[in-house]
């Protein structure tokens, strides 16, 4: 370990990679600092912690207590994950964006730009719902908003949109400048300021107002333990397909004749279909913050009473938005892992170097078989995800089945289930589920990424050794 900090500081690439990386980190975190214009920040603060129970509390985590505050980048990265979720699916059915998709790296520009141009809409649409929402809320009698009008709306809107372009263009630079994928460090650099907050809230309910005993402590922390050993041994599970590569004859050497293996990871997708899930379950929490005048039109009574019971029944915690969130979550799982990983092109490049899978057919049929195994574990890793996504959700709010209707056994579950699995225990699962899933995947790949670097440094510097000395030699 202490070799390996040594190497970093040693190369100066690398040492410039890491120091812009956590340049531009600063950079977010001051910016989680600076208020939006014309709103009661202490006011908003108390009327926020009503929500704590909801998605705004997971998004909130998400933005590093952004949301919380309502500063400059209360909407965090979720405008542009959403955007891009949403031209990825565009590209299956849309032949114009196919056809760019194959078109290499200039297609991938221009797709790029696209979803550029897709996160300012989309942020200026979450953000005039809450700046029409803001101006009609108010805590312990006191407005949000102390000026409401349309130019607070208009500075509103400006405000968070270009707070959330910016943290955009910050998750680029990161990426091609950086080291790590940008978008994903911006959400663990989010969730980790949090954890001490977290640690010193579970001391204040143990030890000052005693809500909560000793053992319970323990017994929270044993489970917390459980959960981290879960996610570390899904996280290292992987498939190994057994490669052969047959000998062959190179001028006088002779290649080839080993066997080897082919990883296939259980969860390959990381932590992202669990973002994409909750990037697209915002939108039925942002427009339930539009409350519309129903006293008008009739249309607008309608509109605005199926808008109610949608936001109703998608509310965090529901039984509705239970489903929809781990269906999404195995969905994207499987989505996720059609764009990253191509089985006709892995199965080309292994027959290419004249290996094969025994009792399989090189080709197409070597295809299939991939396809039909990533499948498979990938169901398995769904699910692993969906279910480290529920922890949180039932440690805080529950599973409140009993909400459902008679005819779907709502009353049952009511009278058979025990309360704490129904409604809560009301604890912030802080150091598990989702946001403990996000810590330990982007540290391993952001570590995996600079032990690349030095791997490729130090091959660099055994090959000009090497050239050194066939010169001399010759």
């Amino acid at each position: 370990m202490f070799e390996s900090l040594k190497s970093i500081t040693e190369i100066p690439d690398l040492r410039k990679r890491i120091l812009f990386t956590l340049l531009m980190l600063a950079v977010y975190r001051l910016g989680s600092f600076i208020p939006t214009p014309g709103i009661n920040a202490d006011v908003f603060e108390q009327a926020f912690a009503q929500l704590a129970g909801s998605l705004f509390g997971l998004l909130a985590m998400f933005s590093g207590g952004s949301l919380r505050r309502l500063t400059v980048f209360a909407l965090g990265i979720m405008p542009y994950i959403t955007a891009s979720i949403i031209l990825q699916l565009l590209t299956v059915v849309s032949p114009h964006l196919e056809k760019l998709k194959k078109e290499g790296e200039l297609g991938r520009r221009k797709i790029t730009e696209y979803t550029r141009w897709m996160t300012v809409g989309l942020s200026a649409f979450q953000a005039f719902g809450i700046a029409i929402a803001l101006e009609k809320q108010t805590a312990v009698g006191v407005p949000l908003v102390n000026h409401p009008g349309p130019g607070f709306v208009f500075s509103t809107v400006l405000t968070l949109t270009t707070g959330s372009v910016f943290i955009m263009w910050l998750g680029e630079q990161i990426t091609s400048r950086g080291i790590g994928n940008g978008m994903s460090l911006l959400i663990f650099a989010g969730i980790v300021v949090g954890l001490p907050r977290a640690a010193a809230d579970l001391y204040e309910k143990v030890f000052v107002t005693r809500v909560w005993s000793f053992p319970i402590l323990l017994l929270l922390l044993a489970f917390m333990l459980a959960i981290v050993a879960f996610i570390v041994l899904v996280e290292r599970g992987e498939r190994r397909i057994p490669i052969q590569y047959a000998k062959r004859v190179v001028g006088r050497r002779i290649m080839g004749g080993v066997s080897t293996h082919l990883p296939l990871k259980v969860n390959s997708g990381g932590v992202m279909p669990i973002i994409f899930a909750v990037s697209i379950l915002t939108f039925p929490q942002t427009l339930g913050l539009f409350r519309l005048d129903q006293s008008s039109f009739a249309i607008s009574r309608y509109f605005g009473m199926g808008l109610a019971w949608f936001s109703k029944v998608f509310a965090y915690g529901e039984p509705l938005y239970t489903l929809t969130y781990v269906l999404m979550i195995i969905f994207f799982a499987h989505f996720y892992l059609s764009i990253v990983y191509n089985p006709d092109e892995v199965a080309d490049n292994v027959r290419k170097q004249g290996g094969f899978m025994p009792g399989i057919r090189p080709g197409k049929r070597t295809a299939d078989y991939l396809d039909d195994v990533l499948t498979k574990i990938t169901w398995v890793g769904g699910i692993y995800l969906a279910l480290v996504a529920l922890i949180p959700e039932i440690m805080l709010a529950g599973l409140r089945v009993n909400h459902l209707p008679t005819w779907l056994g709502g009353a049952w579950f009511d009278a058979n289930f025990p309360g704490w699995l129904l409604h809560g225990m009301n604890v912030n699962f802080y150091f598990g589920g989702t946001s403990l899933l996000i810590v330990v995947g982007v540290a391993m790949d952001t570590v995996q990424q600079v032990e690349a670097q030095l791997i490729m440094r130090h091959y660099e510097g055994f090959l000009k050794k090497g050239r050194v000395r066939g010169r001399r030699a010759s």
